[in-house]
């Protein structure tokens, strides 16, 4: 394993670097330093040695500075998969790959892990953090965060706190009672810093009980750098930082983007009038230092990680990772694995055009995806596989991808062209000085992207546009629009995430390429916090009868031994920016899958969303198979499950159930404010709490073998699990320990996950794990001693499959 030395390790050699470095620094270089010289990094500092750290996101791959299809990354599963496989050391594994690919890109610092809680199943952007409940976030992130920084990359570990849904995030005040907070949202971050030592924390938009998180002393500098001992930086979410004074004194050392930020020339004229003392920006700038001899860029400072880890097989670990992460939640009449021989029906839009990741600043762009059709193809015998399209998920046009081959063209206001890039797709996404080469903001005018597309069907095509601004959309020689789009909301975000509009439809027919051009006039006001180009030219493809549409699927699954359905949701249904409405399949994806499984009782459903959808007819199919957003290789991985050559590893990491039912529900601010007041209970606690049963509880998965649970012994808080593998086939287990107190003074969760391990045997064999269960599952917090308290007395300890299962129990005192 990499070293991966920090200063409580007992470095002083790179404090003294770091130390040496700041001592030769002017106010002016500091306050520079601790703001973006633009959207991904800090300016280099010849004098001292120091060289640019770059920043990106993740938290499934990599993108690097150029928001683009045209500079590859790997994409992993989504992080509610990578949870789903409840393996730490898979998750390691996950963050040394994201090293290396960092490292690839020229990438110091990957903004990831996201380890806000699943508090609602409304959130929109479940899909990148990782579980509803604490101890397996931190357990998981944990694991990422160490694998990462590992390989010699920085993490941020984000987005503290709090920031549990997407509505109204950059004003909405959080109002979290103090056991809640400590209990629950704090309790992922606190792990990961006692475990993993993360180097960077990125603070949320959100207030938390009336103050922003770019400026709360309390929980930045009491709690998380006081209590914790946390010594790396602490980073903005890009544009959170809106004041200098408040900001610097708040905790916060880095404002990002830049260059027009709270910090730079505005923090250094602070200090001159008097407004902030000079060593709280030391103290900001050492961190930032501190960091920078990490990743190795500081002169004369060791880095971190001297010799980087073996290379990782990154397409290798992508498929892996999906299929241990698939949840297989029902299967009757041993549905599963797909019998030999057997023909196959595949229907489902989301089966051809594979829905692989979610939507915002998670999207990165992999050289190649694998659908299940492809899958399917590849591992079946040739001629046994039929493939429909059922019903299609997407009710709004998407980026113009399949059959366009498009770039980008830059003019000045002369109409000069001044530069090009090749574009991939049809989303341009230009931030900062991520600009194709000649190209700057002050000569750039007008952006087209021009090309052509060769239809793959005939008849009456859609194009339209997403972004803000004029646009000149042309087909096949004749203009369709010319005019301006406006906003429709005031976020400075919704030109990244908001729905394309339709502008033209046009006839064309399969395979006779037409011409095909968007041009765009670039207006950046002055005052923008961040330059960027964004806008996308969408289109959708001929739209059928959907009725005639399932009847085809229908006819195609009763003519094969077994149907396998992919439903999907869709970028305007998970994604960074906007919460659901309601947990249900869009379009007419629920009738299709109950016209095939009327049609073939052997049909099997195959989820592919980040986070739980509502499942109406779970009772009338013979399997269900949830796959998250899995990935560049998903279908692959899919293609191993179903065939029986791997079993489905998952559990679930968070209840699936219906809306209505769901105990925690409210994402929507009332007069700029969310009260949390259902307190220490969401996710499983709540469903108990409420004598609610879900269609799935946490934890639960099938797999293709049958356990036997044949003892349970604590010594004190360590428990030992005696298991036997009763079924045919070798597998994999995962054994969970909850805690259940007795009575008390303080109402509790009636159970708490507190450790689960995963053990492997062959057909008869038996496997014992051993599980040390934490002090902290026998604590709680006292807001009248701001202090935690351990709780003696009597609990049941539980060892079984899910939440549900109560099949062992073993009374203890503590």
């Amino acid at each position: 394993m990499a070293r991966t030395g920090t200063p409580r390790d007992g470095d002083e050699a790179r404090e003294a670097v770091v130390e040496a470095a700041l001592r030769r620094l002017d106010l002016d270089a500091k306050a520079r330093l601790l703001a973006g010289q633009d959207m991904w990094s800090l300016p280099a500092l010849p004098e001292i040695g120091l060289g640019s750290l770059v920043m990106s996101d993740g938290p499934i791959g990599v993108r690097g500075v150029r928001w683009t299809a045209d500079d590859p990354s790997v994409a992993l599963p989504s992080p509610t998969a990578l949870a789903a496989a409840w393996d730490p050391e898979l998750a390691r594994r996950a963050g040394l790959l994201l090293a290396q690919e960092a490292r690839r890109k020229g990438v110091h610092v990957l903004l990831a892990p996201t380890v806000n809680l699943h508090r609602s199943p409304l959130g929109g952007r479940h899909f990148e953090a990782y579980s509803e409940d604490p101890y397996l976030t931190g357990v998981i992130g944990t694991g990422y965060v160490r694998g990462v920084q590992e390989g010699g990359v920085g993490t941020t570990v984000k987005h503290f706190v709090a920031n549990d849904a997407e509505t109204d995030r950059f004003t909405v005040n959080n109002l979290v009672p103090a056991r809640a907070l400590r209990e629950l949202y704090l309790a992922p971050f606190e792990a990961i810093v006692a475990d993993a030592r993360p180097w960077g924390v990125m603070t949320a938009y959100n207030s938390v009980n009336g103050t922003t998180m770019t400026e709360h002393h309390h929980l930045v500098g009491d709690v998380l750098r006081g209590e914790w001992g946390f010594d790396g930086v602490n980073v903005s979410d890009w544009t959170a930082a809106r004041d200098t004074v408040a900001a610097i004194e708040g905790g916060l050392d880095l404002a990002m983007p830049g260059p027009r930020a709270v910090y730079g020339d505005a923090l250094a004229r602070a200090v001159r009038e008097g407004r902030v003392a000079e060593a709280v920006v030391d103290a900001a700038v050492r961190r930032v230092l501190r960091l920078a001899a990490r990743v190795g860029i500081l002169a004369g400072a060791e880095p971190a990680v001297t010799e980087p880890p073996a290379p990782v097989d990154g397409e290798a670990l992508a498929r892996e990772i999906a299929r241990r992460s698939f949840v297989l939640v029902r299967n009757e009449r041993a549905a599963l694995p797909l019998r030999p021989g057997g023909t196959v029906a595949l229907i489902g839009a989301a089966a051809r055009d594979a829905r692989v990741l979610g939507g915002g600043s998670a999207t990165v762009f992999p050289a190649h995806t694998v659908s299940p059709l492809d899958g399917l193809t590849a591992a079946l015998p040739e001629g046994t596989l039929r493939y429909a399209v059922g019903a299609d998920p997407a009710t709004e046009l998407g980026a113009a991808e399949q059959g366009f081959r498009l770039r980008a063209v830059c003019r000045d206001r002369d109409g000069r062209v001044i530069g090009t890039r090749s574009a991939p797709s049809g989303h341009v996404q230009w931030m900062g000085s991520d600009l194709p080469d000649g190209v700057t903001h002050d000569t750039l005018h007008t952006v087209e992207l021009t090309g052509t597309l060769t239809p793959r069907e005939s008849g009456p095509h859609t194009f339209g546009v997403k972004g803000i601004g004029a646009f000149t959309l042309t087909v096949g020689g004749t203009t369709y629009y010319d005019g301006e789009q406006r906003p429709r909301k005031d976020d400075p975000f919704i030109t990244f995430f908001g729905a394309p509009q339709p502008r033209a439809e046009v006839e064309l027919t399969a395979g006779q390429p037409v011409e095909v051009s968007l041009t765009h006039v670039v207006r950046l006001p002055d005052d923008l916090p961040m330059k960027v180009v964004s806008f996308t030219l969408a289109h959708a493809g001929p739209r059928h009868d959907p009725d005639d549409l399932i009847a085809e699927a229908a006819e195609a699954a009763r003519a094969a031994d077994t149907a396998v359905v992919v439903v999907a949701t869709t970028e305007r249904v998970e994604s960074e920016g906007y919460d659901r409405t309601d947990l249900r399949l869009p379009g007419r994806q629920d009738d299709l899958v109950r016209a095939v499984a009327a049609a073939n009782p052997h049909t099997v459903v195959v989820v592919n969303s980040g986070s739980p959808v509502e499942l109406p007819w779970c009772e009338e199919v013979a399997a269900v198979l949830l796959t998250w957003f899995p990935g560049q290789e998903g279908g692959a991985a899919l293609a191993d499950v179903l065939t029986g050559a791997h079993e489905p590893g998952g559990r679930l990491p968070t209840t699936w159930g219906a809306l209505a039912d769901a105990p925690v529900t409210r994402v929507v601010p009332t007069e700029g404010e969310l009260p949390y007041a259902e307190g220490v209970f969401i996710g499983y606690s709540a469903w108990e709490r409420a004598g609610r049963v879900p269609s799935y509880p946490f934890g639960h998965g099938l797999g293709y073998t049958d356990w036997a649970y044949e003892s349970l012994t604590v010594d004190g808080r360590t428990a030992r699990v005696r298991i036997r593998n009763t079924g045919t086939r070798p597998g994999r287990e995962t054994v969970q320990l909850y805690v259940s107190p007795g009575e008390g003074d303080v109402e509790r969760p009636a159970r708490r996950l507190a450790g689960f391990a995963s053990v492997e045997a062959g057909p008869g064999e038996s496997a014992e794990v051993t599980v040390d269960l934490p002090r902290r599952a026998f604590e709680v917090w006292d807001e009248a001693a701001d202090a935690w308290t351990f709780v003696k007395g009597s609990y049941d300890i539980t060892a079984g499959r899910s939440i549900a299962d109560h099949g062992l129990t073993a009374a203890i005192n503590v």
